[in-house]
């Protein structure tokens, strides 16, 4: 017994060891830490190094890491939000279900892989579910739990985690098909009871017990109340046939609305990340190199063929479900693997003769690659659906796939405050705002959040944020200042560069997520970037320079100027010029490009400030390389020098005329530079520029139509309402075309 005591300790202590090793390591790389995780266990597994000969001895922790995760979420996810996303949770999920299942049987039987058609069925089921556990550690690791693509995601992934009991109870009645409806009928029965005692569970029991803990005041106890619920739950769905996610998935949704939610998620957060790494890890476990090495081409294949093909199925089902066709590439990128819990099926699947050992071996093998690279196309998806939304062929067509489901913005409508995001932080900039009696426009795509916002009689937007679409819907030509208040940092800069694409001169003001993002923002046009941290701590501050005596005019003069420095004084000493800055890593879904001063650039000699880069092309100047040295977010007096490298973001087209500018096609002129936008009753809509400038002797050196720059303009384009309009001339006469433009 000690031996055995022994062995345990000493397995359950390498698997912890290796994935804090390997989790390390990957986050030093640059990755997910769960990669680490799946490295870690292949390499101390019986197929690596034989640290850990049975991977069955951390079985029960895996399992209870995977419990723990669904937990977390149900407890994050809360019923509010699941209703949001029921119409996609139940008939999307059927339809990927089934259309995987019969796309998988048609297909394997037309090439001859299985015997019959059952056979084919079962391998369909197999294929047709996700991972629950990688998708949902990713989205957590990302910060996109709560963003649109994240919820439609987990409510695919929790409707799949349904079916999987269902499979289970059926999957033996699959060889004689006289008994499929029985097993069917038993297993939905079982569901509905289960999920009937769960509701009543959950409004009458579980607030009274966890009210009675709670008063106590112990924090051990509560802690042990929370898993027992968790784990008690998830064992009472496996003895139910139903699968233990799906258990620990509807504990979770019973603490999600009382009182002590957060304080269950607390306690429960540092258990959940411990044991969901020995998950990760035993699934590293099952990867034996000399199958995938033996079968490489065969395995990359299917891995192909599933990764694609899933990805085709759910597209289209997201799109045609009203979410945007960002939302679609981003969930179907997501979604596209074999989940874990197919290893669970495709055992079954042995035993009951409907597949062969070499061939199990063979879909552990695409299994263990498709979850390996789920991280990695997840984290480039929003750059492959960016990237497509922007080829010439397809823009048009895609244009119609944004998020604008609902509007409810007043006639004439103008001079209001647009704040992008309705959770706690926006609602309360909403609350100062009416407050003090300025007009608001909020854009939110959380249909819970729409409906207060009608009985709050708000005007809306439905719809993503950083989608383009929206931003014309949102007319921020009209709008006095921009509030960006969204939960996902990518997001946010996304709206923040379409933003000024649309309005150049807007005023806004973003909330950063990390504190490296604070120069980010602020390079790229924002006008005022606060991070929630450091305003607690200014806030402190002020009250305790308060208590010991400074004056009020002091105290605020403190606060503005740790403000106007970009909370430079209460930051990491030398943390903004951090040599090793990574935009890609920071911005990743920003385009890119290293551009060199030659000789003869105009803007040889010229600051960023009187180069006014932005103004003429679009791009924001992220770093400049001198010599051996670079400097990254230069201020705005640093002065350009020959051979001086750029690093520019912006758009494609933005980045070519920033290009042109640096080679002196379209230099710089002399005279007043402004940027006006043209009002929809402007009297200047249907003229030519040619006319423009011959009437006012004022030139047009760029124009902004739909949130995109044309660098090159012609004498015979007429101006349409909305354009923004780049203005070289005489103070006097540009200021004459801004009124006539504004229809002052």
């Amino acid at each position: 017994m000690a031996g055995a005591t022994s062995n345990f300790v000493l397995g359950l202590t390498t698997v912890l060891g290796a994935s804090s090793v390997g989790g390390f390591v990957a986050n030093k790389l640059k990755q997910p830490v769960l990669l680490g995780y799946l490295a870690s266990g292949l390499i101390v597994g019986p197929f690596g190094l034989r640290f850990l000969s049975e991977p069955d001895q951390i079985k029960p922790f895996a399992e209870i890491g995977v419990a723990l995760l669904l937990f977390a979420l149900g407890v994050e996810f809360s019923l509010a939000e699941l209703k949001r996303v029921k119409e996609i949770a139940v008939f999307g999920s059927l339809l990927q279900i089934s259309l995987t299942i019969a796309s998988v049987g048609l297909l394997v039987m037309l090439f001859g892989w299985v015997e019959s058609p059952t056979q084919g069925i079962f391998l369909g089921a197999v294929l047709s579910l996700s991972s629950t556990a990688v998708v949902l550690k990713t989205l957590t690791e990302r910060g996109e739990t709560n963003t649109t693509h994240g919820q439609v995601m987990l409510a695919i992934l929790i409707a799949q985690d349904l079916a999987l009991g269902l499979m289970l109870a059926i999957l033996p009645a699959l060889k004689d098909p006289s008994n499929l409806l029985p097993a069917l009928g038993a297993a939905l029965l079982k569901l509905l009871i289960f999920v009937a005692a769960a509701l009543a569970a959950g409004r009458w029991l579980v607030p009274e017990v966890m009210k009675k803990i709670a008063e106590t005041e112990s924090s051990e106890l509560f802690l042990v109340s929370v898993i027992s619920l968790c784990l008690g739950v998830a064992i009472l769905t496996a003895k139910l046939g139903l699968s233990i996610e799906m258990g620990a998935f509807v504990a979770g949704l019973m603490i999600s609305e009382i009182d002590y939610a957060d304080q269950a998620l607390a306690k429960v957060l540092p258990l959940r990340d411990t044991f969901a790494s020995m998950f990760f890890a035993s699934i590293g476990m099952l990867i034996e190199p000399n199958i995938l090495i033996q079968n490489f081409g065969i395995i990359l294949g299917f891995v192909g063929m599933v990764m694609l093909g899933k990805a085709l199925i759910i597209l289209p089902i997201v799109v045609r479900f009203g979410y945007s066709f960002k939302t679609g590439i981003i969930a179907s990128l997501g979604l596209n693997q074999i989940g874990e819990f197919s290893f669970v099926l495709a055992l079954v699947g042995v035993k009951q003769g409907f597949i062969s050992q070499d061939r199990y071996l063979l879909l552990v093998g695409t299994t263990a690659i498709t979850l390996l690279l789920t991280p990695l196309w997840m984290r480039f998806a929003p750059v492959i659906a960016d990237k497509l939304m922007d080829m010439p062929p397809l823009a048009n067509y895609l244009r119609q796939f944004r998020d604008t489901k609902d509007l409810s913005i007043p006639e004439g409508f103008r001079d209001y405050v647009v704040v992008a995001g309705y959770g706690r932080v926006g609602q309360t900039v909403v609350n100062i705002l009416q407050q003090q009696g300025y007009k608001i426009l909020v854009i939110e795509n959380s249909e819970a959040a729409v409906k207060r916002l009608r009985t709050q009689n708000i005007p809306y937007i439905f719809g993503d944020g950083d989608s383009e679409l929206v931003l014309e819907k949102a007319h921020l030509d009209r709008a006095k200042a921009l509030a960006i208040t969204l939960p996902d940092p990518a997001s946010s800069r996304i709206l923040l560069k379409h933003a000024l694409d649309f309005v150049p001169e807007l005023d806004v003001v973003i909330r950063a997520h990390k504190n490296d993002e604070i120069d980010l923002l602020t390079q790229l046009g924002a006008k005022e970037v606060v991070q929630p941290e450091f305003e607690a701590a200014l806030e402190i501050g002020a009250h305790v320079l308060a208590t010991l005596g400074e004056s009020t005019s002091t105290i605020h003069s403190v606060v503005d100027n740790m403000r106007t420095d970009r909370y430079q004084g209460i930051r990491e000493e030398g943390f903004s010029r951090k040599p090793g800055v990574d935009l890609g890593d920071v911005a990743p879904e920003l385009n890119k490009e290293w551009v060199v001063l030659e000789s003869n650039s105009p803007l040889i000699g010229l600051t960023l400030k009187s180069a006014d880069i932005r103004k003429y092309t679009g791009v924001t100047i992220m770093a400049i390389g001198k010599g051996s040295q670079k400097q990254y977010y230069p201020q705005a007096d640093t002065v350009l020098s020959t051979n001086d490298r750029l690093l520019a973001v912006g758009e494609p087209e933005e980045i070519s005329a920033f290009r042109a500018l640096v080679l002196g096609r379209g230099g710089i002129g002399e005279g007043y530079h402004h940027w006006v936008s043209v009002a929809d009753d402007s009297s200047l809509v249907g003229i030519k520029l040619l006319d423009l400038h011959d009437k006012y002797e004022v030139k047009v050196l760029a124009v902004r139509r739909h949130g995109k720059l044309d660098y090159q303009v012609r004498g015979d384009m007429k101006l349409e309402p909305g354009d923004c309009l780049l203005l070289e001339g005489e103070r006097n006469l540009a200021e004459q075309v801004e009124k006539l433009a504004k229809n002052n």
